[in-house]
Order: C-alpha cells, then sequence, then structure tokens
C-alpha cells in the first residue's frame, strides 16, 4: 500500500495566511462599534439638534453677522443683499488605506455668508479707502475688530489706481485688481477699466432648507444683484465663513 504524506505549507505562507485572517478579524470585530461606523443621518439630526450645537450656531452666526454689517456702518459700502448657508455632515465609516480624516468626526458643521453691497463707481477710490481706514482701526484694535484689510503698500497703491494717482499695483499688462483677501475674508468687486467687465454674480437658489441639517436663508427673499447694480452702479461682494464651528469627534 501506498502512502501520500501530506507536506505542511512553507512557513512563510502559514504566517501570511495568519496575518490576513488576523487583518479579517480586526476589520470584522469593530465593524459594528460606532467608531468605525459611518454617522447614520437619524444621529446627525440628532446631533445637530443639540444644545451645545444650537449655542455653538448662534454665536457664528453672531460672529458673522457682526462683520457684514461693519461694513453698512463703517464704510461707504451700503448692504443690499445676504445669503447664509449653514450644513451639518456626518462622519464617513473608518478609512482603512486612504485616509482623508472624514472617519475621525460624528459631525461637524459650517457656516458661510455672503454679503452684497452697493457702491458708486465713480467714488471707488473713496470707497476702497473707507475700506482701508475701518479695517486699519480693526486690526490695530484690541481684540481685533471685524474688518481685516488694514493699510500695507500694495492696498494703498490699489487706491492711488482707482483714483488715477497711480498705475495698476500688479503690475503693467495685468487684469484689474478687484479683489482683497484677509482670511477668513474675500470682498471683491465689479471691474471698470476691463473690457469686458467682470461683474459680481447673482446669489446662488437655495438648495435645500432643512434646519437644523441645513439652513439656507436669502435676505431679502426677491432681491437681485443686478437689481442692486441698477440703482447704486456697482457692486461688492463680502463672502466670510466659520469652517468647523460644531464638530463633535468620535473618540475624546
Amino acid at each position: 500500500m501506498t502512502t501520500t504524506r501530506v507536506r505542511p505549507a512553507p512557513s512563510g505562507l502559514r504566517g501570511a495566511f495568519r496575518g490576513l485572517l488576523g487583518l479579517l478579524l480586526v476589520l470584522a470585530v469593530p465593524a459594528c462599534s460606532a467608531e468605525y461606523r459611518a454617522t447614520s443621518p437619524e444621529e446627525v439630526r440628532e446631533l445637530a439638534a443639540g444644545t451645545q450645537a444650537r449655542e455653538d450656531r448662534n454665536v457664528a452666526e453672531r460672529h458673522l453677522r457682526t462683520a457684514v454689517r461693519a461694513y453698512d456702518t463703517d464704510t461707504p459700502l451700503t448692504l443690499g443683499l445676504v445669503a447664509v448657508n449653514d450644513t451639518c455632515i456626518g462622519g464617513a465609516e473608518k478609512e482603512w488605506f486612504f485616509q482623508s480624516g472624514d472617519d475621525r468626526y460624528r459631525i461637524r458643521c459650517s457656516m458661510d455668508i455672503t454679503a452684497y453691497y452697493g457702491a458708486d463707481p465713480k467714488r471707488i477710490g473713496d470707497v476702497l479707502e473707507g475700506v482701508l481706514t475701518a479695517g486699519s482701526h480693526d486690526v490695530s484694535a484690541s481684540p481685533p475688530g471685524p474688518i481685516p484689510f488694514g493699510r500695507d503698500d500694495y492696498r494703498g497703491r490699489l487706491v492711488d489706481y482707482y483714483r488715477g494717482h497711480g498705475a495698476n499695483p500688479t503690475g503693467p499688462n495685468t487684469p484689474e485688481p478687484a479683489h482683497l483677501f484677509a482670511p477668513p475674508q474675500d470682498l471683491s468687486w465689479d471691474t471698470l477699466r476691463s473690457s469686458p467687465q467682470t461683474l459680481v454674480g447673482e446669489r446662488g437658489q437655495c438648495a435645500k432648507d432643512d434646519p437644523p441639517v441645513t439652513r439656507c436663508l436669502r435676505e431679502p427673499a426677491a432681491g437681485t444683484v443686478a437689481d442692486m447694480r441698477k440703482r447704486y452702479g456697482m457692486v461688492f461682494e463680502l463672502k466670510i465663513s466659520a469652517s468647523d464651528y460644531h464638530v463633535v469627534l468620535k473618540e475624546g
């Protein structure tokens, strides 16, 4: 009788198999743990409606609206339209290989406000001077105020350019400068010397308003940027955001 002997698998192969089995167990065991699951829509809504989320939301919106009003009260700009977008999103399931960080939180909420102001295009140099005057006061204050655009060499030359007293501060043969940026604020305006002009666009429509998970406000609801431009001559746009004003991590 012939006896067939079964040769054991090489030790390296056995080790690889055990490693693979261990990895599968590691992946399987915590699969039901909240730490590894994506946040459900029901949990996102519950967390977004919580006391701390409401408090953080009120603080964020109050801070943003204070900045929006400051341009209206402290500079030559005239506030005409406001758009508020507020969104809370849930965290992703555990990211084992391609990690973006979206699996670290249960929920995070962010808000942005876009405000539109009217201005006289014949006085844009004075308008920008007014913004820089208010901003210089705010930047030097303790704590700093809501307008972050203080004076510097470039901004001074920008005012001179729009008053007709100097060259384009970005250099010859460059596009008309119509933008100031200081995180988290972005201020832009209709160009005056470009052909064709680059104009501030209309407010985006509300895709969904489902508080407290998503909030979308348009104030006033029926106002348009085009109507503002007809009334004042030109339009400035201020974008300001409060990123991650409320975050709940899965751990800690």
